[in-house]
């Protein structure tokens, strides 16, 4: 992806800032349930979070977590700063890119994302990032909105992305749980429900 498409996506997430949160209280609340809370759940030690947004996720981890968050809008991360510092939470926030993490290999014991790599221009060399600084037997964790079961549904979700990738990169039929099983993660716990929309798992990378 060139430097201009990236920022066109920055500049798009910027705008969004502002509403995220209403929007995705509404979609926790009628979709998503108890995701956040079972993601979070199951940190521990040095975490990532990968496109920490607006800091939802914050509230739901452990109190003993050392937690970092990166992500491609400075507009949503303010927020997440704000929301940080309302709950007492350490957080080290910085802006960058899920498909090239500025970290070095095997920092983190777990990586978390949720709904965020629906869009990523390149959900495979994110994933692949996720892999490459986890340290062996680390845990990845990950939620997303994903191509339905139900074949209705799916024709649904094509046409929603005839405007929903040309204006936000937003996909609705990917997957990436195959990508996790490619690389060679150990899925440990994986669900997937609402007419398979809302898929959530827990995978290790093997020890070393």
């Amino acid at each position: 992806m060139g430097a201009k498409d990236l920022e066109r996506l920055r500049r798009h997430w910027n705008k969004q800032a502002r509403h995220y949160d209403r929007q995705m209280t509404f979609a926790d609340r009628k979709f998503f349930g108890d995701t956040r809370q079972w993601i979070c759940g199951q940190a521990s030690g040095d975490v990532l979070e990968v496109a920490l947004g607006t800091g939802l996720n914050l509230p739901w981890y452990p109190g003993g977590v050392r937690l970092t968050g990166v992500d491609l809008s400075p507009e949503m991360l303010e927020h997440a700063r704000r929301r940080a510092a309302d709950l007492g939470r350490e957080v080290d926030v910085r802006v960058g890119d899920a498909q090239r993490l500025e970290f070095p290999d095997s920092s983190f014991d777990t990586v978390v994302s949720t709904y965020s790599l629906c869009a990523v221009p390149d959900e495979r060399a994110a994933v692949e990032e996720m892999w490459r600084v986890l340290r062996p037997g680390g845990t990845l964790l990950l939620a997303d909105h994903v191509v339905s079961t139900s074949a209705p549904v799916r024709l649904l979700q094509r046409l929603v992305e005839l405007v929903s990738v040309p204006v936000g990169g937003e996909n609705f039929r990917r997957r990436p749980i195959r990508h996790v099983r490619a690389l060679g993660f150990t899925v440990e716990r994986h669900e997937r429900f609402k007419l398979g929309i809302v898929e959530r798992l827990a995978a290790r990378k093997p020890a070393a």
